[in-house]
């Protein structure tokens, strides 16, 4: 037997020690298996959805969003790390704030309404600017190569939002860095040395202290979800404002704060206030099945702030839970003319569409969505309009999307996938395997891999034994196979030794009526 790890550990260790750099924030040496371009890539591939699955951007106020991004591009300017730096606020009511590989930074909506001043917002943007400059994601990308076993492999090749339980696919990969805490080390840096630039740039670095002490105090009796979004991600910590308070006193005195310039800014924000919080009530509701409140407070919201889009597409998915779907249409119609951009309206009003037995439209709705975020839902209806038509091999690519996952639309979808799929490829639902019987002959061990009942089993098995004497049969099961069910079938064709290969074929197999 070759031993491979003769081949593996040398190549690792070469691989190790020219991978070998000098981190640009830190001027530490360490291993860098994911390299600038690939880390800007990444950032560049998985900013749209991302910004997608938590929320879509705050584009109600442009202003705002401009004079972030003015903040964040003054604070990069003086960062270690030349990269293509991005910033947007999105429309979340969480307060979070995150940073993918290669640059590219959000702050939530949600947490600008808890800051008091511009320094404040400038330490969030440093402390962003140097989770990108510093790699710290990219760390975690490559700490899971290793962990897996693919760091060869990688090297060669060199890659909290209600709406993130929609994404598939390829958005998921930027989901599971947002979600991956940061080591303590890499949130103390990312407070030294934004920071630093905080006071390069002329803020108050006085600022990351008093904004410390501020979630420090809204984390205490907060709910959970509530702490779903920066807390689970950027833990607060006594430590962390001691160690700002030595950072700041070590720095020269003075900058600028901004209060009364971020007050201004944020008043627009700060006036749609309460229109914002009876939105959230209404998704509260409506996740309770409460259509009747839901409605309420979308309407609430929508007087006190008629321009955002969010607040009509509540009232749409209250209709659609309550099966009023023109009446769901036009609320997702409203939405629209609003913000044409979010993937959420296209596949709500697309559902709308489709049990209207309006296909055509419902599939334009469905595959816009689908160009703004990979969904679930999106492709299991694609799928059924697909079927309906008779175009079985569009549905079966649209079901096979989505089978794979969890929840009633992957379970929806892995049966109708069954459904259209099972006559031509058996095999690939109903699964065998092989083992010696007491006597040591072949057993066959056939399991129903799907989540619908199956019967008309039949089995083709050609074997060739010690003496080269081959041997062919073909069985047909008796009766059905409930879902993850196991039948057996012998043979008497031996001696069979366990490990051997499986000499079995599934010809055919239906689903029973």
């Amino acid at each position: 037997m070759i031993d491979f790890r003769k081949f593996f550990l040398p190549a690792l260790m070469l691989l190790v020690v020219t991978a070998c750099s000098v981190n640009p924030v830190t001027g530490k040496r360490e291993i860098r298996l994911v390299g600038t371009q690939s880390e800007i890539q990444m950032g560049e591939k998985n900013y749209l959805p991302m910004r997608q699955s938590q929320g879509g951007d705050y584009d109600v106020d442009e202003r705002l969003t401009e004079y972030v991004a003015g903040i964040g591009n003054r604070l990069a300017a003086v960062s270690d790390r030349e990269l293509p730096y991005e910033f947007v606020v999105l429309n979340n009511s969480v307060p979070n704030a995150w940073a993918l590989p290669g640059g590219k930074i959000a702050i939530n909506r949600g947490l600008l309404t808890e800051l008091g001043s511009e320094a404040e917002l400038a330490a969030v943007l440093g402390h962003e600017i140097v989770h990108a400059a510093a790699r710290h994601s990219a760390r975690q990308i490559e700490r899971g190569m290793l962990f897996q076993g693919l760091v060869l492999a990688t090297a060669v090749a060199t890659s909290d939002s209600d709406y993130g339980n929609y994404a598939i696919g390829g958005a998921n990969i930027g989901a599971q860095l947002l979600t991956q805490s940061y080591s303590r080390k890499a949130e103390l840096e990312s407070d030294l040395y934004g920071m630093r630039y905080m006071s390069r740039a002329g803020y108050d670095p006085q600022g990351a202290v008093s904004l410390q002490e501020t979630f420090m105090r809204l984390s205490e009796g907060r709910p959970t979800d509530w702490m779903s979004g920066l807390f689970a991600t950027h833990p607060p910590t006594q430590e962390r404002v001691a160690t700002n308070k030595r950072t700041a006193a070590s720095m020269p005195p003075g900058g600028e704060l901004g209060a009364e310039r971020f007050k201004a800014m944020m008043a627009g924000t700060s006036a749609a206030m309460p229109a914002y919080e009876a939105y959230d009530d209404g998704r509260k509701a409506l996740a309770e099945h409460d259509t009747a409140k839901a409605v309420r407070q979308a309407e609430k919201a929508i007087g006190l702030f008629p321009d955002e889009a969010n607040f009509y597409a509540l009232r749409g998915d209250a209709r659609l839970l309550d099966e009023q779907y023109d009446m769901a249409v036009t609320n997702y119609n409203s939405a629209l003319r609003r913000r044409d951009g979010f993937f959420y309206y296209y596949l709500q009003r697309g559902r709308a569409q489709e049990m209207l037995g309006n296909d055509s439209a419902a599939a334009r709705d469905l595959e816009k969505s689908l160009t703004l975020l990979p969904t679930a839902p999106a492709h299991s209806a694609l799928g059924n309009i697909a079927a309906r038509r008779g175009d079985k091999t569009v549905a079966i690519e649209h079901y096979r999307m989505v089978a794979g996952g969890k929840g009633e639309v992957a379970q929806s979808a892995r049966a109708s996938l069954v459904r259209l799929d099972l006559a031509d490829h058996p095999g690939d639902y109903v699964l065998t395997r092989c083992d010696a019987d007491s006597s040591g002959n072949l057993l066959v061990l056939i399991q129903n891999a799907t989540s619908v009942t199956v019967d008309n089993v039949r089995l083709s098995i050609e074997y060739t034994d010690q003496k080269g004497v081959r041997q062919s049969i073909r069985k047909t099961l008796n009766g059905r196979l409930v879902p993850r069910q196991v039948s057996s079938v012998s043979t008497g064709f031996g001696p069979y030794r366990t490990g051997g290969a499986c000499p079995v074929t599934v010809i055919s197999a239906r689903i029973a009526d």
